[in-house]
């Protein structure tokens, strides 16, 4: 058991007063109790249903807050931050220039890159989080989805990545190198595998399974079809990138006659079981057939910004009732795992293109809390009510830096401060960060390790 004892400020529909010092009691991986006043029994063992044992933590300096939840990422990506080559390239180029390094990944790199994106978002108050990972090489004999639950396992922290594939190479028309791409067939049979050997489908699951094909430029259309098809068959969700570049808009015209959503639509890779990742250049009326089948938009402006690809417009897809959630996107393209950040840059970007108006710092805070949580199909999680899972960050805002900015506290965290991380992460009532240091895994040797496997991939460059 932990109580999270005297909240400075509680964001949970379950109270009327956020600032009138709430205590939660977790037991079991779930939030049991928000109450004023529970104590812990003084000899270890609970009195009655409201004095429970357990540690307790003092939140008097904190805004405790449900745990974050990424939509999008590529973990592998965290081995080649801020390549010279790739700082200043737009998608497509960048891609073409990171594919050759990428295809050098091994399983050592794949479990390091999986703990290391998992470690900085557990800093900066991510409890739950999917990756996308379609790339594998010719080299890679291992059980890649195997590493990657048991690294995050390890960690602790709340996963549903996704099986991604691609299957055209350029010797098909498309971007990546044959080396790193698969035939229909083993994609699909290993699909299969990984879902049964891991999806868990339980409301309360801390490991769930979706897949994913890349992109329309790196995917048959077979492939999409039959991945749909599948993830169906098998009860799991769906996700792809989608109009993420002016230039994918063009490819797909000039390739296969058709806009990005156009070719969803008649390879059935669209619905209320589907998410696209970014979704930049969706017009009018494909944000309304968006909103009218439920199909969900994962949003990283990071990335975004960082390529020049564009603004996504999230202010209008939210008023048309398109379910929108954050993702921080890979991180060769945004160069952190910041969730936090990520969350911050949603609010800034909307403001450019809409105004200082158009969306405030608690719809932010939606779109990375219960929105996610419901994109990857966690009904129990991003929210603090009774009976969901005991997920939750807690920020010290009693520092320099918020200083002058608690007159809205929650609001503070994405306006104002100077470190993202959290003080205190907790997954499935598990105390994973702990005054801001990770509890799972010895930072420094986690630090050394991936610079290691980072310069192994450059080796050959």
């Amino acid at each position: 058991m932990i109580i999270l004892k005297n909240c400075f400020y509680l964001h949970s529909p379950e109270v009327d007063d956020p600032t009138a010092g709430w205590d939660i009691l977790l037991d079991g991986g779930r939030i049991t109790r928000i109450a004023r006043e529970i104590q812990p029994d003084a000899e270890g063992r609970p009195e009655d249903s409201r004095q429970p044992t357990g540690e307790v933590i003092d939140c008097s300096r904190h805004v405790v807050v449900p745990g974050f939840v990424n939509t999008h990422h590529h973990f592998y990506q965290t081995l080649t931050r801020n390549l010279p080559a790739g700082q200043n390239a737009k998608l497509f180029d960048w891609l073409v220039y990171h594919y050759p390094i990428w295809a050098n990944l091994d399983e050592d790199a794949v479990r390091i890159s999986t703990q290391l994106a998992c470690a900085e978002l557990l800093k900066t108050g991510c409890t739950c989080t999917t990756d996308h990972h379609y790339l594998y090489p010719d080299s890679f004999g291992g059980d890649l989805a195997g590493i990657q639950f048991d690294a995050a396992s390890e960690l602790g922290i709340r996963f549903s990545p996704s099986r991604g594939s691609m299957s055209r190479g350029q010797s098909q028309g498309g971007l990546p190198p044959d080396s790193v791409v698969q035939d229909e067939e083993s994609i699909l049979k290993d699909s299969q595998r990984v879902v049964e050997t891991y999806h868990d489908p339980d409301p309360y699951a801390m490991r769930k399974v979706t897949l994913a094909p890349c992109s329309p430029f790196s995917v048959t259309p077979d492939l999409m079809k039959e991945s749909a098809r599948l993830a169906r068959a098998l009860g799991v969700r769906l996700h792809t990138h989608l109009a993420e570049t002016a230039d994918e808009d063009d490819y797909c015209l000039q390739t296969l006659g058709r806009r990005p959503l156009a070719i969803m639509e008649e390879w059935g890779f669209i619905g209320p079981d589907v998410s696209y990742a970014h979704g930049v250049f969706f017009s009018d009326d494909e944000l309304r057939v968006l909103a009218d089948t439920g199909t969900g938009v994962s949003h990283c402006p990071s990335s975004n910004m960082r390529l020049g690809s564009g603004i996504a417009r999230v202010s209008e897809m939210i008023s048309m009732g398109v379910p929108v959630a954050l993702g921080v996107d890979g991180s060769a393209s945004n160069d952190t795992s910041d969730m936090l950040a990520e969350m911050r840059n949603a609010l800034l970007l909307q403001r450019v293109k809409y105004g200082a108006d158009t969306i405030t710092a608690r719809d932010i805070m939606a779109l990375a809390t219960e929105s996610g949580a419901a994109m990857l199909n966690f009904p129990r999680t991003g929210s603090i009510k009774n009976g969901w899972t005991a997920d939750i960050a807690a920020f010290d805002v009693h520092k320099l830096e918020y200083a002058g900015a608690l007159s809205d506290p929650l609001a503070a965290l994405l306006f104002a401060g100077i470190n993202h991380q959290a003080d205190h992460t907790i997954v499935n009532g598990q105390v994973v960060v702990r005054h801001g240091e990770l509890q799972t895994i010895d930072e420094e040797t986690l630090t050394v390790a991936a610079n290691r496997a980072a310069a192994g991939l450059l080796a050959d460059r």
